[in-house]
């Protein structure tokens, strides 16, 4: 499946693409641009081919191909112009590649973004969710709003299906592309998950955003950022001088302090700011939950109080939708219009319930796959029922956040499965190792703990071990449909897995029922 492009894209001269840009090369070359992609195998006749520098090779070394397929240009930068000598096109180089990639797909697709009332969220946890509150805030307000993500692309209500090489945030051409599709059908406004990946490789360098919200700074990426000092400035260039009108800070933490007074110093666009304490612009106070899954706070701002409420659990959870409260306003949308679509939103994949019928447990799956995401879903569960909690690590990602995942698995919960996740190329019995070092550290008296291979073979055991009165939180994967090995990606539904495991069990039941009784 390939990104998605909008019906028609007018012709740029390669000029106007790239002028001011203070790139070299063939920048007065003659040829017009139909389109742009960084992947030498999705070249179209007439596009811009941009050969990347690579961690094992560089872009330059298909460029041949990719004019072979019909690119009528390459910007690439010096050692890609060295690496393609043949120069049957002109090579457009740039000091910075991708800088260059973002404004040139924005200017190629006509600036979409500047057409839309533009959201972008960063944090570490809590970016689906905030985005998706504030889609649900715009739809009450009568907007018809995309939003772009983790859990993929929409516009409305509608799915917009479309390959995609990134988790979170596009790759500049995509995203441009994506943009200018909603505006081809008719959205108003989007709301963008910005990665720290997003800001460390430029992805929405040329996208200008109404408001920029910030959430919190956890343990998460440090296989690419290395520290956690260059993942909070990764984040934290979302707020630099230019780049959003507004910014809606949460302040409880020191890193959105920092931010703060960061926006505050340059002084460049208006500072919103929201928390708990009694000097900010939204303060959030007297949450509490309305079991089994939703919660109501006090959101006191301009002098007003008002009631947010939620269909989803936990005190983290309304932490993003005062955010997302903050941000609708801070755009005009009307605060009743806000808080009725808040109260109804519901996200796939975070703290969803799995209706599994009458007298069955309670089961939540939920994305969580920090130490702090595993322990903020399991405390919004907290007295609801006996907890089984089945928990796995992706492979291939910062694996020293895994025994603080084990620990706050096992320390809040009555019985703890360790499975597998995404193990990728990585062995997935030595990633349950590392998980299970943490949950054993932090097994509570009376707690039990179990390392289960395979992860259907968890949700079953976690089902078959559950009564009425229980509740499985399934954590991890969320809203992933596959599981991804170290040679393929099979199909595997956390949600579907549950559903399966529970007749499983309830026929097996039946037939037991059947046995006795003959």
């Amino acid at each position: 499946m390939t990104a998605l492009r909008p019906t028609v894209t007018a012709p740029a001269p390669l000029t106007d693409l790239v002028a001011g840009l203070g790139l070299v090369g063939d920048v007065t070359a003659e040829v017009s641009v139909g389109g742009i992609t960084l992947s030498s195998q999705d070249v179209e006749p007439g596009w811009l081919y941009v050969a990347l520098p690579g961690s094992r090779r560089h872009g330059a070394e298909f460029a041949g191909s990719a004019v072979d397929s019909g690119a009528v240009a390459i910007l690439t930068d010096d050692a890609g112009a060295l690496i393609y000598a043949d120069h049957a096109v002109p090579v457009v180089v740039a000091d910075d590649v991708r800088a260059a990639m973002a404004t040139v797909a924005a200017r190629l697709f006509e600036e979409p973004g500047k057409a839309l009332t533009t959201f972008g969220v960063t944090g570490t946890n809590g970016k689906t969710t905030t985005v998706a509150l504030i889609r649900a805030g715009l739809a009450a307000d009568g907007r018809l709003a995309g939003t772009i993500g983790t859990i993929g692309f929409r516009l409305g209500d509608e799915e917009l299906r479309s390959g995609r090489s990134t988790v979170t945030t596009p790759e500049s051409p995509d995203l441009q592309a994506l943009l200018a599709v909603m505006r081809e059908r008719g959205a108003d406004s989007v709301a963008v998950e910005v990665s720290s990946h997003a800001m460390a490789l430029n992805r929405v360098d040329a996208l200008p955003f109404d408001v920029a919200g910030f959430l919190n700074l956890g343990r998460d990426h440090l296989d690419f950022h290395h520290t956690l000092e260059e993942y909070f400035e990764a984040k934290s260039r979302l707020f630099e001088p230019g780049r959003a009108a507004a910014s809606v800070v949460w302040v409880d933490g020191e890193a959105g302090q920092q931010i703060a007074a960061r926006v505050a110093a340059h002084g460049q666009g208006r500072l919103i700011t929201a928390g708990t304490g009694p000097d900010v612009d939204y303060r959030m106070r007297d949450y509490r939950p309305i079991h089994p899954l939703g919660g109501v706070a006090t959101v006191s701002r301009g002098g007003e109080d008002l009631t947010l409420e939620l269909s989803l659990p936990g005190e983290y959870n309304m932490i993003d939708a005062v955010v997302a409260l903050a941000m609708l306003e801070a755009v005009g949308v009307p605060a009743r219009a806000a808080l009725r679509g808040l109260a109804q939103a519901q996200i796939p994949g975070r703290m969803e319930r799995v209706d599994l019928g009458p007298d069955a447990p309670l089961v939540v799956v939920d994305f969580a796959h920090t130490p702090q995401a595993v322990e903020a879903a399991l405390r919004s569960l907290e007295g609801v029922g006996e907890l089984i909690t089945v928990l796995g690590c992706g492979g291939d990602r910062d694996a020293a956040k895994r025994p603080g995942m084990g620990a706050a698995a096992a320390r809040l919960s009555d019985v703890t499965i360790i499975t597998d996740d995404n193990p990728r190329t990585e062995d997935p019995a030595s990633i349950r190792a590392e998980v299970m070092t943490g949950a054993r550290d932090a097994l509570p008296p009376g707690a039990e703990l179990l390392e289960v291979p395979g992860r259907g073979s968890a949700i079953e055991t976690a089902l078959s071990m559950a009564t009425g009165a229980s509740v499985v939180a399934i954590l991890g994967k969320g809203h992933e449909r596959g599981q991804i090995l170290a040679d393929r990606t099979v199909d595997f539904d956390d949600v579907e897995e549950a559903a399966r495991a529970w007749r499983g069990r309830r026929e097996e039941g039946a037939r037991d029922a059947r046995a006795h009784d003959a």
